[in-house]
């Protein structure tokens, strides 16, 4: 780990008893019935805005219990209890969230310092409410878009999210069955999201786990995350992302497990995602730089990952590694992407790696040290394409190899061994490297095979 994300990792997860919250404001004494079907937005918002007069504090949702709510909006310094055995139950009726799409949450926490959600209990969603179709493909889902605020499908309310708030701590909780997002940081700078479990169902999409947009300085850690759509997913729309560290954490999504982008206006800079298991994702570490922001500084080590093959319908092709820029849009500003290090990174995987700069987005000094990749098939999906969506050149026929490298400035491999496993590799041409001479420079090769396994 780098010296410098070591260092917040402790200054931001070191206790701080002095400023520790001490206070209980039980909702329970607010009136609240816990039954699961009366609402108690009202008793539990009041037991929030009493904790915030009294200047800090924790609102206490006692277990057992089914707390039904409509969005409660945190306070500076108020942390948000759900007990072990308790449940915190979004409503599913659109008057029960704020007219402003973006504001559709079941938490809410804007312009706070020092809000938090903890206790051993759960957060739910009831995104199961919002499937119109089920399907093991992809599920049909509702859509509030009356308001003209979104288009589609997405137009569906988020779990949790943090808005232009400091010192976030999201810890020891559960948040389960998003109807969309799940964990939404905006804008937000010092945030520490340790020991969540994550819970999306596999075949909803855009249920992503942890959305990073535009903040800093986050840690996460100890976390577990099983979800149909992309699993920890920066963004920088509003604002750069730097210094996030993402450790000792185990992923599986039907989407990618790691994604950057692909809202990505802004920069992102110095990020560490270091002990991760990733586990039958459609895709393993992703980057879709699409609206001229640059990335720099990043380095993924110590993860194990198996990628395969779902429906064509979500993105991804079952790449261990995915590293793209491009112009979302004809005309559109191309970001770079530079100084990107794989250390110690091995996968089991139905397709290649996915290296693919443009022509005024260059890939530059990307490293690949101690990487062992094994290809084999087992799924019944087609193979033979390459994905760059969004925008760009969408779903592309191309041979499938163990590299695909394009607009490439700078790429070393050290110690780095391609196993092909026989009998199971239907659709391959079976060639470690695949890429025009014209639009890469700079290749390094040190202590490099290429082999033949059972």
């Amino acid at each position: 780990m780098a010296a410098s994300h070591l260092v917040l990792l402790l200054l931001l997860l070191a206790p701080v008893a002095d400023c520790a919250p001490t206070r209980v404001f039980s909702v329970a004494d607010y009136g609240a019935a816990g039954d699961g079907s009366r609402y108690d937005t009202a008793a539990i918002q009041a037991a929030v805005n009493e904790c915030g007069k009294a200047g800090s504090g924790r609102v206490l949702l006692p277990g057992p219990g089914d707390y039904l709510t409509a969005t409660v909006h945190l306070r500076s310094r108020v942390v948000l209890e759900v007990a072990p055995g308790a449940r915190l139950l979004g409503g599913t009726r659109q008057r029960d969230y704020p007219a402003e799409r973006s504001r559709w949450y079941v938490v809410l926490a804007e312009n706070t310092t020092g809000a938090g959600v903890t206790g051993g209990g759960e957060v739910n969603g009831q995104g199961g409410a919002f499937v119109i179709t089920p399907s093991d493909q992809k599920n049909v889902m509702v859509s509030w878009n009356a308001t003209g605020h979104c288009q589609g499908d997405e137009c569906r309310p988020r779990l949790v999210g943090f808005v232009d708030s400091k010192d976030v701590t999201i810890d020891d909780v559960t948040l389960n069955q998003p109807a969309y997002w799940c964990l939404h940081l905006v804008r937000c700078d010092h945030s520490v999201i340790r020991n969540v479990s994550i819970y999306g169902d596999f075949d909803t999409p855009n249920n992503d786990g942890i959305d990073i947009e535009g903040s800093n300085n986050t840690i996460i850690t100890d976390c577990s995350i099983d979800t149909g759509d992309d699993a920890i997913c920066p963004k920088s729309l509003t604002g750069p992302v730097y210094n996030l560290t993402v450790t000792n954490s185990r992923i599986r999504t039907k989407s990618s497990a790691i994604k950057f982008g692909s809202a990505s206006s802004f920069n992102f800079e110095g990020l560490l995602f270091d002990n991760i298991t990733i586990v039958d994702s459609h895709r393993g570490l992703g980057m879709q730089i699409r609206d001229g922001g640059n990335v720099s500084n990043v380095i993924f080590s110590n993860i194990k990952m198996r990628t395969r093959y779902y429906h064509p319908s979500w993105w991804g092709r079952a790449e261990p590694i995915y590293i793209t820029t491009c112009p979302r849009y004809p005309g559109s500003r191309e970001g770079t992407i530079s100084d990107v290090s794989f250390v110690n990174i091995s996968s089991v995987s139905e397709n290649g790696v996915f290296l693919a700069g443009s022509r005024h987005g260059l890939l530059r000094n990307l490293k690949f040290k101690n990487v062992d990749l094994t290809y084999k098939r087992w799924t019944n999906y087609t193979g033979g394409l390459y994905d760059y969506r969004p925008g760009c050149q969408a779903m592309v026929k191309h041979k499938t190899g163990g590299m695909m490298l394009e607009h490439i400035s700078g790429l070393e491999i050290d110690n780095v061994r391609m196993r092909w496993s026989r009998g199971s590799l239907k659709g391959w041409d079976v060639n470690p490297l695949l890429f025009r001479p014209s639009t890469i420079d700079g290749l390094s090769f040190h202590d490099w095979q290429s082999l033949n396994v059972q």
